[in-house]
């Protein structure tokens, strides 16, 4: 009997086997019938079966499934059903989670729909993926000139200004201040500075994932990625200790721009402070 046993499961795997290997190939059929109909909605949906049942296919169709995507989510772009066209390339990097091609597809799509700050983030992506990609660098730094301001250049090159802030946090940090959050750190210059300066800890927010993306390049470039914690994060939204360990003993910020003079900032900025720092004594 346990012999038996052994068989009916043994046959009943084989069938099953057999089934998938049936099904990938009746679907691979119908997918290039598709392809030849123009019908890429319907090759797409027949690829993701194929790569879900049948993962060891995925270098073999890669080329196959990118052309279809792509096709696909033209025809999704021009019908404006934005959403299925986010949700075709979300499964899409599932299944290839480092293509640098689809990366930089989806970034082109986002850009053109104005998200340029998210289409940054699969840009920059795409370039980690592939430094020899020519399409996504041309991209990444198109946006990048959108969304990195002019005044941004001006400042770091303002010698006068960068030795009063390194000044002044030295004198903070030697006074006793060891732990410093830097709000809205930009290219991370003054966390750099806390951190040359001698602090223990040194943490980092910022809002836009390119300017977030940049102060990560900045900090590696300067071999302090271990040293200083960056957050893409607003100030207001870091909670203790989920996002950082421990209330600092200073913090540093540059948001002195007329966005500073909107309604609510100032107030935002203070109740930030307050709830991060240390308090006296």
């Amino acid at each position: 009997m346990p012999n038996s046993n052994a068989k009916f499961h043994c046959n009943h795997r084989g069938g099953q086997e057999a089934g998938r290997r049936e099904l990938v190939s009746r679907s691979l059929q119908s997918a290039q019938h598709c392809l030849e109909d123009q019908d890429f909605g319907t090759a797409y949906a027949h690829y993701l079966l194929v790569l879900n049942l049948a993962p060891e296919l995925k270098a073999s169709v890669k080329e196959t499934f990118q052309f279809t995507l792509f096709k696909w989510a033209e025809e999704l772009d021009s019908l404006a059903r934005i959403q299925d066209l986010f949700n075709c390339y979300e499964q899409a990097l599932e299944l290839y989670p480092n293509d640098e091609v689809i990366c930089n597809s989806m970034g082109e799509h986002l850009f053109r729909m104005g998200f340029r700050d998210e289409a940054a983030g699969y840009f920059h992506k795409a370039v980690k993926l592939n430094p020899d990609f020519a399409d996504a660098k041309e991209n990444f730094y198109r946006v990048a000139n959108w969304l990195v301001e002019r005044w941004h250049f001006i400042m770091l090159n303002d010698t006068k200004r960068n030795l009063t802030y390194l000044n002044a946090i030295e004198n903070a940090v030697r006074s006793g201040c060891k732990s410093v959050l830097d709000i809205g750190t930009g290219t991370g210059i003054l966390s750099m500075f806390a951190k040359k300066a001698g602090a223990s800890s040194v943490y980092a927010c910022e809002l836009s994932k390119t300017m977030y993306e940049l102060a990560r390049d900045v900090v590696a470039a300067n071999n302090m990625e271990r040293e200083i914690k960056l957050l893409h994060l607003k100030s207001l939204d870091i909670e203790i200790p989920k996002h950082i360990p421990e209330r600092v003993s200073l913090v540093v910020t540059e948001t002195v721009d007329a966005g500073l003079f909107g309604e609510g900032i100032v107030e935002s900025l203070i109740h930030a402070w307050e709830h991060l720092l240390l308090q006296p004594m």
